[in-house]
């Protein structure tokens, strides 16, 4: 889904990377000039800013089958033109949200406030941790099941996958040493595989309170030897 970027945050957990999909340029659509992207304008950054928010709503609302760059524009107050110009089409746009709050959620638990971020205990922060991927999984359910549905094995050579992978294997290894915390990590984040979160909260109609709850009491089943 994602890309690795040249830039890094410091953490805890070193300095792994955040991640891009788009550049942030003025024109990231077909035909955008290949290379380091260009420092962003103040006012270009509000629009951007502006015209994600908005697909972010009628995402939200309707789902992202209703994304059309038009209602995008209308919804925005920036005109189509402009839209058109910063992200292409309507599917450029749509990775360029999954790529915004991907880059959200990893500021969170890379470099917030604890017990998310860095500060607080290592089962505390696992456990916050776990709980906001059942929200960033519920919150763009749609289009992340889309992404999955179109490359099933995909997800686990993503960028983002990666640095969710590294996050969560640095927690096991804080809480069980000598484990193996990579296999471990790869099966604690197995359960949010998008069709999996799609059953239970659409099919199976659970709120995500209960979705976290279980997580919690399935980590709790067998108590360490």
């Amino acid at each position: 889904m994602s890309t690795r970027t040249p830039g890094t945050r410091g953490t805890d957990e070193g300095s792994a990377p955040l991640l891009t999909v788009l550049p942030v340029t003025a024109h990231t659509g077909p035909g955008a000039a290949p290379g380091p992207a260009a420092p962003e304008r103040a006012d270009a950054a509000r629009n951007r800013r502006r015209i994600l928010d908005a697909a972010a709503r009628i995402v939200a609302e309707k789902g992202p089958d209703a994304v059309t760059m038009n209602q995008v524009a209308h919804a925005s107050g920036i005109g189509v033109g402009t839209v058109y110009r910063r992200f292409g089409d309507v599917s450029q746009l749509l990775w360029a949200l999954l790529d915004d709050r991907e880059r959200q959620f990893q500021e969170a638990y890379m470099s917030g406030p604890p017990p998310l971020g860095p500060g607080a205990p290592a089962d505390e922060r696992l456990d916050a941790f776990l709980d906001a991927l059942v929200d960033r999984v519920a919150e763009q359910r749609a289009i992340l099941l889309a992404a999955h549905s179109a490359a099933p094995r995909a997800r686990y050579h993503s960028g983002a996958y990666q640095v969710m992978h590294t996050h969560a294997a640095m927690l096991v290894s804080r809480l069980r040493p000598g484990a193996d915390s990579a296999l471990l990590a790869h099966l604690l984040l197995a359960p949010f595989s998008p069709d999996l979160m799609h059953h239970l909260s659409v099919e199976q109609a659970l709120p995500a309170e209960r979705v976290k709850a279980g997580v919690r009491e399935l980590l709790a089943l067998r108590p360490r030897p």
